[in-house]
């Protein structure tokens, strides 16, 4: 793994949507590494500290919302860039992120994997290759 490359966590519990959003996020020049609950999430975080973390809402353990809630209560994590990356829609979605600092909130069923990594790139201000 190459240190100059940007960062990208994914904490998904679906594999087969693990799978294929890490392998395009490698394609496109990131460094990735995934969990699968927010417990794991927030472990992986902790040593890895990508530049952005994808995460999902529902999942077993921990959601992606408590997972938020508290990475959000470090210093270090503070200003992390974080892509919500869920099938529930934004009015269905917890009320306790909007006050958690969500970058982007994107509904899987609506975009492609490719237009997640474009996303991804916004987010980080990185252009695209």
């Amino acid at each position: 793994m190459q240190a100059n490359l940007p960062k990208a966590a994914i904490i998904e519990d679906d594999t087969d949507l693990q799978f294929i959003y890490k392998m395009k996020l490698e394609a496109a020049g990131y460094q990735v590494a995934t969990a699968g609950n927010g417990a794991e999430g927030l472990t992986l975080i902790e040593k890895f500290k990508p530049d952005v973390i994808l995460l999902d809402l529902l999942m077993p353990i921990m959601g992606g919302a408590e997972m938020l809630a508290n990475l959000r209560t470090h210093a270090w994590a503070s200003s992390m860039r974080v892509v919500i990356l869920t099938n529930i829609s934004k009015d269905e979605a917890p009320q306790a992120l909007r006050f958690l600092s969500v970058d982007r909130y994107i509904v899987k069923a609506h975009h492609t994997p490719a237009q997640v990594v474009a996303v991804v790139g916004e987010v980080l201000g990185k252009k695209s290759p």
